[in-house]
């Protein structure tokens, strides 16, 4: 008897035409998960107001997260201007560049690699120094060396975020100074000869820091330093949980 024909072979599976289960097949990329950069930069942007109202209006006319203004401010307390302490400032300016040193280390070992893991461990830091100078302010909020503490603490903070806001590169979002930002929203606007496509992301970035600047003014003159230090530390270990690495 002649043989049989093998059996021919079973068909091919046909893909899912549904885009959904496409997307579901497709492995998920670590860095896209969570909130986008943007989003998390407009969170610190509120963060950097509440922290220059408790260190300008608490902690002598000093800022720890505006080192513009904080030049000024020392060539004001330099003229001998009642209310500002060349001691304070400099204290902020030299843990501030610290900072920033520290963050540019931590550039070198982390930014070759994953942005969503440099992005948080950054930010589990400036959130763990901020909840360290709110416990200051909350144990002995009136000891000598308190100011001092706060100062250092704040600024070296703000300095390693600085330095890791620039490395990162998102385009508006300096988080703490807004000179910049005020001159595109303008010059780039239709009024300016521009297309102001980025005016939402400048405007959003300004109503934050006014947003963290009211908050952090109305805390300190109503309650004390520690609460809006308080809020600052929670809101940095919340972005530093839910940040990506996507722009």
């Amino acid at each position: 008897m002649p043989a049989e024909p093998p059996p021919d072979p079973p068909p091919d599976p046909q893909p899912d035409p549904r885009p959904d289960a496409q997307a579901d097949a497709r492995p998920t990329d670590p860095e896209t998960r969570g909130l986008r950069l943007v989003a998390v930069l407009l969170g610190l942007t509120v963060v950097s107001g509440l922290i220059d109202a408790v260190s300008y209006l608490g902690l002598g006319h000093v800022f720890t997260a505006n080192m513009t203004g904080n030049v000024v401010v020392l060539g004001f307390a330099a003229a001998g201007a009642p209310g500002f302490s060349v001691p304070h400032t400099a204290t902020s300016l030299a843990s501030f560049l610290a900072g920033a040193a520290t963050g540019g280390r931590v550039a070198v070992r982390f930014g070759t690699g994953s942005r969503r893991r440099w992005a948080r461990v950054t930010l589990a830091a400036e959130a763990a120094l901020v909840g360290a100078s709110a416990a200051v302010a909350l144990a002995v909020p009136d000891a000598r060396g308190t100011t001092y503490a706060l100062i250092a603490l704040t600024a070296f903070a703000m300095g390693l975020r600085n330095a890791t806001v620039r490395r990162l590169g998102v385009p508006d979002l300096t988080t703490t100074v807004l000179t910049m930002t005020l001159t595109g929203l303008a010059s780039d606007s239709r009024a300016g000869g521009g297309t102001g496509h980025r005016s939402p992301r400048r405007t959003a970035a300004v109503a934050a820091m006014a947003a963290g600047a009211l908050l952090g003014a109305w805390l300190v003159l109503h309650r004390d330093l520690a609460t809006p230090l308080l809020i600052a530390a929670t809101a940095a270990a919340v972005l530093a949980v839910a940040t990506s690495g996507r722009e």
